[in-house]
């Protein structure tokens, strides 16, 4: 139990009581703070140590079914085949190359088991080669918390440059020279990403351009041609681009199309064109050709995909001869290919849920649209698709080793929310599990910033399928799997639709005998977990376990706070507090403000010390308010990663290890008494 001392959180719109607000130390610092967290760890501890062997058993399932030495499909860039690979026995990823065939001698880029050695956290957040392939820019954390430190290594002799910088972001790329690195920043205090650098190698390191509206980030990328490093100015409803040439480094950038209210685009450039993906007069978005010097004149912007009402508009992948779309209709990630010299089409799928994703390659003479399909009882594949003759080609479906997938079977279902709207549901279930009420049910939900949560397969999940589980994704709204509407119907004062749907969706599949009435539990992360936080006040009647992973639950202190991450930039998201509709709507829904003295189902929460997206104090104070109001006996369990950040562990066993000792509360759970009443 922890102390609770007075304070006060001060707001325009009222003053609220936060007794546990001492439990916030951006130092990660404080002796009492620390003591409390390895309390709550040594409680955790005494909880699960018990049941270590269902956790080694877990693990070691998780873990048969990964091939170890695996390989990524290639991809070919500036004369060299790039991927991916991993060696038995080790955690992290081995980057390299071969030139000009696959079957020429390997180049290892970086190895993330050598540059991990010795270090609790090691993540490699991206790496640029330089155009002559003789340098690699990379970004390193060592602490989970995204201020990454860039490193320059000499690809022919080895050795590390001297060239380095602090706290920065993943956002790499070098301009025509072979000399001249851009990379992104950030604000010291609220880690925003706001600002761009150049680095001529040997050289001062200069600002070059920096976003003071604290609602948008900075981010960089290539375009197709590589006559230009976009930097890409984003926020939750409105984004500019501005352009650097490649060719000319130490130009300034150039303002592409200037923001404004409610306007999103991307953009990209091959050969003599722009191409834009935009919302302006689409909500769902369209894909428009632009002619250089033509953007700011939208009668000159010529239509290639168009609006329509039931199909959003998600990404684009540009090529000398065709282009290829991702785009989202009836709920399902589909791929739509515009070849120069034939009809559209779209690419065909088999399973009643799906994802199909094109993956942007960057060779624009390639003759193929390549794209990944995933679903859930089947391993992520990805596949090339000849665009002259439309033949489909397997490049790799990943490997599971001890996994049958004529096993198992997914469906497409659909509940009936408060309000009338059908909510699709992605189910996945072992064949041989029995369909009449007595099995355990999973949920797992997210549904913010219009992110859509795709029906993939998930190795570890195996593991509960396999135990009789049956496992759903809730699309609910707040992500855009029905379009740009169904985000728009999730957020700002409509927010609470999110949380309804999820339980509606709950609700249609017990009523429908996909779960047990007493065997639901439920799984989100991060806005996730402000779900989890959500309907754990609303119905706690409906859940026997809850699985919350680095929760955002404080919601209205912490975005009343413009020094904390992410704040500013997401007004649009959640709203302004300051105002007083926005203040009393977020109040009524904040997960940690709403817990109420009753008895609440059994709870894992989960999160690291250097969290920078949902700072660990979240957590921290949410755990301590309900271990002090709950009134059953139900399990609470805390499990602080001391050494991480937001992603959890970074080594590939050590993130198994971490979602084994997840189910293995679950299990607990399953076969504990509920210690309520009903």
């Amino acid at each position: 139990m922890a102390q609770q001392r007075p304070y006060n959180v001060q707001s325009p719109n009222g003053t609220r009581s936060d007794p546990y607000f001492w439990l916030r130390d951006d130092t990660r610092k404080d002796r009492a703070v620390l003591a409390y967290l390895e309390a709550e760890n040594k409680y955790a501890k005494a909880i699960l140590d018990p049941h270590k062997h269902m956790e080694d058993t877990l693990f070691a399932e998780m873990r048969g079914r990964i091939k170890e030495d695996d390989t990524s499909v290639p991809t070919f860039d500036d004369g060299y085949w790039y991927y991916t690979r991993f060696e038995t026995g080790k955690q992290y990823p081995i980057y390299a190359r071969r030139k000009g065939t696959m079957q020429a001698a390997e180049q290892i880029v970086l190895d993330g088991n050598q540059l991990a050695a010795g270090k609790s956290f090691y993540d490699i957040g991206s790496y640029a080669v330089s155009r002559d392939g003789k340098l690699v820019a990379y970004a390193e954390d060592t602490v989970g918390r995204n201020q990454f430190t860039l490193r320059i290594k000499n690809l022919a002799t080895g050795d590390m440059l001297a060239d380095t910088a602090s706290n920065i972001q993943p956002s790499l790329e070098w301009a025509n020279d072979n000399k001249t690195l851009f990379y992104g920043g950030k604000d010291e205090t609220t880690l925003r990403e706001d600002r761009v650098f150049r680095h001529v190698v040997g050289g001062p390191h200069e600002l070059v351009f920096k976003e003071d509206d604290g609602s948008y980030y900075v981010g960089l990328s290539m375009s197709k041609s590589k006559k230009f490093i976009l930097v890409a100015l984003t926020a939750t409803t409105n984004s500019e681009y501005r352009l650097i040439d490649a060719d000319k480094p130490a130009a300034a950038p150039k303002l592409f199309v200037a923001r404004s209210k409610d306007h999103e685009y991307d953009i990209d450039h091959l050969g003599s064109k722009f191409v834009m993906r935009t919302n302006a007069d689409a909500k769902n978005f369209k894909l428009v050709e632009i002619a250089p010097g033509k953007q700011v004149d939208r009668k000159a912007w010529k239509e290639i995909v168009p609006h329509r009402d039931d199909t959003l508009v998600e990404a684009f992948a540009l090529y000398n001869d065709f282009t290829a779309v991702s785009v989202r209709t009836g709920g399902m990630r589909k791929v739509h290919v515009l070849p120069k010299k034939a009809k559209p089409f779209f690419i065909d799928a088999q399973d009643p849920t799906y994802a199909m994703t094109v993956l942007d390659t960057p060779d624009p003479k390639a003759k193929t649209v390549r794209y990944k399909y995933d679903a859930m009882q089947t391993p992520s594949s990805v596949f090339e698709l000849d665009i002259a003759s439309n033949k489909r080609t397997l490049l790799k479906q990943q490997p599971v080793p001890n996994y049958d997938p004529s096993l198992y079977t997914s469906e497409y279902v659909h509940a009936t929310a408060s309000d009338g709207t059908k909510v699709p549901i992605s189910v996945a279930y072992r064949k041989d599990t029995k369909r009449d009420g007595s099995a355990p049910l999973f949920v797992y939900g997210y549904g913010s910033y219009g992110a859509s949560m795709e029906p993939r397969f998930d190795n570890a999940r195996v593991s509960l399928l396999d135990r009789g589980f049956v496992f759903a994704v809730a699309h609910i709204r707040g992500g855009s799997e029905m379009g740009r509407a169904w985000y728009d119907d999730g957020k700002l004062m409509k927010k609470m639709n999110t949380f309804t749907d999820f339980i509606a969706c709950t609700e249609f599949l017990v009523t429908q005998k996909y779960g047990a009435r007493d065997q639901v539990y439920a799984l989100g992360g991060s806005a996730g977990g402000l779900l989890m936080g959500a309907i754990v006040n609303m119905r706690p009647d409906l859940y026997r376990g809850i699985l919350s992973f680095v929760p955002f639950v404080d919601v209205v202190t912490v975005m009343l706070d413009e020094t904390i991450p992410l704040t500013t930039n997401e007004f649009d998201e959640w709203g302004n507090p300051k105002q007083k509709a926005a203040y009393d709507y977020m109040l009524a829904y904040s997960p940690y403000d709403n817990i109420k003295p009753k008895a609440y189902p059994s709870i894992y929460v989960k999160t690291g010390l250097w969290d920078s997206q949902v700072q660990y104090f979240e957590p921290t104070k949410w755990v301590a308010k309900l271990r002090a109001n709950k009134t059953d006996d139900n399990l609470l369990v805390f499990d602080v990663d001391m050494t991480s950040g937001h992603g959890g562990a970074s080594g590939r066993f050590d993130a198994l290890r971490e979602v084994a000792r997840a189910y293995t509360f679950v299990l607990l759970v399953k076969d504990r008494p509920d210690r309520r009443k009903r």
